[in-house]
């Protein structure tokens, strides 16, 4: 079919309502399209690329990486055309307030020295911030853009990765003087270990021991809600702590935690997303805040 004859956009704007409605149907009911239409025009959009975009089952419709990556670019591309006829008929600054949920050590490690600098881009902007670990419903919570980290549950959520960070044990010098230094896992066992007061997508302390990854309960006699607290409770010497790198580094750095069993982490990564409700055409405000993220809240 010669590139004249081909509604590219129109094309991308079904895959991506696809996407992010999570299958078929939903992008059909909310297209005013048949499912299927729709499933047709995904098909000759995938037979046009020459590549798989979505693998389909009966219950449920996941992404190939091509189709992950297309769906990435394409969502760039149609905010791009949106913003273009924007600026065409005279332009959309970002004006209003945006309600932003985002766990602790994210919110003061990265968020916090960032805002300044987002707040002097658009001068129209508030910015609403609640820190909290537990997940949340956005919808229920009015909650615009949260900041996840761990593994992300199938939804109707449009997700950006933010980026990844590895997890290590830490404990104070204090505490080490007090209970020694546990030198491989089974002396980790006698140690206090702090843990967090919820149900997390990932229970316990994974750890290498002889070749092969076994995983630790956390095992101490304080929990808390979140991992800034923790960090917190470790720097007082309460405990040892499985934090994200990112969150500690300064610690390390000024000498108030020392890393521990280094040779036991199975090296494994925690991912940092942001997350909003799909569905339809972002605002300007929310737009630029995902873009800033994007650009300036890397996680590593």
């Amino acid at each position: 079919m010669p590139r004249s004859e081909v509604n590219r956009s129109g094309e991308m704007e079904v895959f991506v309502r696809v996407v992010e409605l999570g299958g078929f149907s939903a992008a059909a009911r909310a297209g005013r399209m048949t499912p299927s239409a729709v499933s047709k025009l995904v098909a000759r959009l995938e037979a046009r690329l020459g590549a798989r975009l979505v693998n389909r089952s009966t219950r449920r419709l996941q992404l190939t990486p091509e189709g992950g990556a297309f769906y990435e670019r394409a969502t760039r591309i149609l905010a791009d055309m949106e913003e273009a006829e924007r600026g065409a008929a005279g332009g959309e600054r970002p004006v209003g307030r945006i309600r932003l949920n985002t766990n602790a050590s994210f919110g003061t490690h990265i968020l916090a020295p960032l805002v300044p600098d987002f707040l002097a881009a658009h001068p129209g902007v508030t910015l609403d911030i609640v820190q909290t670990d537990a997940v949340v419903d956005l919808l229920a919570e009015r909650t615009d853009v949260a900041v996840r980290a761990g593994p992300l549950r199938n939804s109707s959520l449009v997700a950006r990765k933010l980026g990844a960070t590895r997890m290590m044990i830490v404990g104070a010098p204090s505490y080490f003087a007090r209970m020694g230094e546990p030198r491989d896992v089974t002396e980790l066992q006698a140690h206090g270990r702090l843990g967090f007061g919820y149900v997390r997508a990932v229970e316990g302390w994974p750890l290498l021991r002889d070749g092969e990854t076994i995983t630790l309960p956390a095992a101490g006699a304080v929990q808390a809600s979140d991992g800034e607290a923790l960090r917190h409770l470790a720097i007082a010497g309460a405990g040892l702590a499985r934090l994200a790198a990112f969150t500690v580094r300064e610690d390390i750095r000024a000498g108030r935690l020392r890393p521990v069993l280094e040779d036991c982490n199975p090296g494994d990564l925690e991912e940092v997303h942001a997350v909003w409700l799909g569905g339809g055409p972002l605002p300007a405000r929310i737009r630029a805040l995902l873009d800033f993220l994007a650009e300036r809240a890397r996680v590593s």
